[in-house]
């Protein structure tokens, strides 16, 4: 095996060790003889010169190759390095990676180390090969799943992000680079010493950032998420002229849980995203309450592996998209993106995000990505460590982040609407806060001002009895709920005077709890009137609705 290369950290999941070291002959196992015998029907043979390349980085849609003579090196080919062999794979081992397989774009190249014969599998081979050789599947999924979390982890890939972490701009493409899995370096042009010659390399300027580098391929000033997205093809692309069987629009708890199971159960299914698979509940830094994991886990590892089962199953998902419009008078429903494209489907699942709620304070806009947040995850914890931090909210998320923040924050400042926590907040959450001698409650408390020039640099607050508080705090977190996003659905199935989905017997049919007053169209999750605001209620309904889904297509 090639040199392994070490750097970066975990991004979206919990620190752990090197799964390329560690978990070597997981993640680089050797088939049997016998095996490679069954897989040989689904694929077909290649044969490829030494030095001759197998794919390049950026490419969509290459195979998984399986080496039957000779030797295959991976390379990382970024902009500030020579071409880096990351593994080289031999006799009866095989290329890939997980995001190889689900239409994104490959972000390492293949080449042919001597002169190689292999057994070559595009997508559907890979999944008719699969589907009939359990045993064969269990040993590549561990493999390609491992490899993408071993490529995050030591930030293979070549993928660079270069800015200032006080600008917002440089948080944002942060948050979406992780939120979808992207292997990236962060470059913080104030104190890394790396930053100037890679600009220069580069070709950019302190007036360009924040730039991110996409391994030799391109050089993005600015880039807004979309853009983003289709140089790191993050996004699959989408066929305006292909039918689904089920779009589910977001990609929350809701969403992803209704993507394994339809998937799952054979129904062509394509998700949409403005940012990427979490929703609100992946900006959550610790989910304790989640059935099966003891221990918590953060929201985006949640959503990942969640989007890890969706994809294997074969499910498509769509990022930096938004519906601007849906035409609901035929079947199949037309939906309609702010990017110009289209998607066509015989059903529809609403499981939408939301616009965060603000405060109601003049001036407060030139703070947003300036010290206010609405969420806290890592590099929000960053800014904030040995200094004060407020957080106002009263529900389970200002809580997971007043207790996350707390271990970064000389102290943190919670300031809640209500009288009580108790009435808003799970008891656990609460008991933990009140044990922190590092967290301080401020209950019957509205912010009332903030001061700052171009960044935030105090807040301040008063209370029902009288008294008033005072933070030198230069992050101020909101976790004040948030309204759904469903502006594009007027006029075509009902909505409560808040916005949010009616269902069933207040709006729908009457023929299915899930079902809107559109046959064909659904919701599950927060989106919905009178649902849960949990994450395990959200699962829960994105699991339920299949069987109304399922009876619609039977339809």
């Amino acid at each position: 095996m090639g040199r392994v290369l070490q750097t970066g950290g975990w991004v979206g999941e919990e620190a752990g060790p090197d799964v390329y070291v560690d978990r070597k002959e997981q993640v680089f196992p050797t088939l049997g003889g016998e095996m490679i015998d069954r897989m040989r029907p689904y694929g077909r043979v290649r044969s490829f010169e030494a030095g001759a390349f197998l794919y390049r980085s950026g490419e969509r849609g290459v195979d998984l190759h399986v080496v039957l003579e000779g030797a295959i090196e991976i390379l990382d080919d970024g902009l500030d390095q020579e071409a880096s062999i990351v593994v080289t794979y031999g006799h009866r081992q095989f290329t890939g990676e997980f995001d190889q397989l689900s239409g994104r774009a490959t972000l390492v190249s293949a080449r042919a180390a001597q002169p190689v014969r292999a057994l070559a599998f595009d997508r559907s081979g890979f999944r008719s090969m699969v589907e009939a050789q359990p045993d064969i599947a269990d040993i590549l999924w561990r493999a390609l799943i491992l490899r993408r979390q071993g490529m995050i982890q030591n930030a293979v890939g070549g993928t660079i992000l270069i800015g200032s972490r006080a600008d917002p701009a440089f948080l944002r493409i942060g948050r979406f680079l992780s939120r979808n899995g992207c292997p990236h370096r962060q470059i913080d042009a104030d104190g890394d010493s790396d930053a100037r010659r890679l600009m220069v390399s580069a070709g950019v300027n302190a007036d360009d950032l924040p730039v991110v580098i996409v391994g030799t391929r391109a050089i993005l000033r600015h880039p807004d998420d979309r853009s983003l997205s289709d140089i790191l093809g993050v996004s699959e692309p989408v066929d305006g002229d292909h039918i689904y069987d089920l779009a589910i629009i977001g990609a929350g708890p809701a969403g992803l849980a209704a993507a394994v199971g339809a998937t799952s159960e054979g129904i062509d299914t394509i998700m949409v995203d403005t940012v990427g698979p979490g929703g609100q509940a992946g900006t959550s830094s610790r989910i304790e309450n989640y059935p099966g994991f003891p221990l918590g886990l953060s929201g985006q590892t949640l959503a990942a592996k969640a989007l890890v089962q969706a994809q294997k199953f074969g499910a498509r998902l769509i990022v930096a998209r938004g519906i601007e419009a849906i035409d609901c008078e035929r079947c199949p429903f037309v939906l309609r993106l702010n990017s110009g494209e289209r998607i066509m489907a015989r059903a529809v699942l609403v499981a939408v995000g939301a616009t965060y709620r603000s405060l109601d304070l003049d001036d407060i806009d030139r703070f947003h990505g300036r010290g206010i947040h609405h969420a806290a995850t890592g590099m929000e914890a960053k800014l904030c460590r040995d200094a004060d931090v407020v957080v106002v909210g009263g529900g389970n998320s200002a809580g997971q982040a007043a207790l996350f923040l707390s271990s970064h924050a000389r102290h943190v400042h919670v300031l809640v609407r209500g009288s009580a926590l108790a009435d808003t907040m799970s008891d656990y959450l609460l008991r933990r806060l009140e044990a922190s001698d590092r967290i301080s409650i401020h209950t019957g408390a509205t912010v009332t001002r903030l001061d700052g020039d171009l960044t935030l640099t105090r807040v301040r607050w008063s209370c029902r009895d009288g008294t008033e508080g005072l933070a030198d705090a230069s992050n101020l977190f909101l976790m004040l709920g948030a309204v759904p996003n469903t502006g594009w659905l007027q006029g075509c199935v009902d909505l409560d005077r808040h916005g949010f989905v009616l269902t069933g017997e207040s709006g729908g049919d009457g023929t299915g709890r899930y079902r809107t007053s559109r046959p064909g169209i659904f919701a599950a999750g927060d989106v919905r009137s009178g649902s849960v605001k949990r994450v395990a209620a959200a699962v829960g309904e994105g699991a339920v609705v299949l069987a109304e889904i399922h009876h619609w297509l039977r339809a």
